[in-house]
């Protein structure tokens, strides 16, 4: 995890309702996710292609 002082984190539109979410925040060179229920510890990182390539996979199906 690279040490970031802000991250633009949003929550899914569909998770309004629901306490067990996950957040995601897009940059010009990763994506992070955390989890909304426990953000001190920390986020996971992923490269912009492998993101894409995760979403992909998901829509797919």
């Amino acid at each position: 995890m690279t040490e970031t002082p802000w991250l633009p984190f949003r929550k899914s539109s569909y998770s309004v309702t629901a306490q067990n979410c996950v957040e995601v925040a897009v940059t010009s060179e990763f994506v992070a996710v955390r989890d909304s229920a426990h953000r001190e510890l920390g986020y996971l990182t992923f490269p912009l292609a492998e993101w894409r390539a995760f979403l992909t996979e998901l829509t797919d199906r």
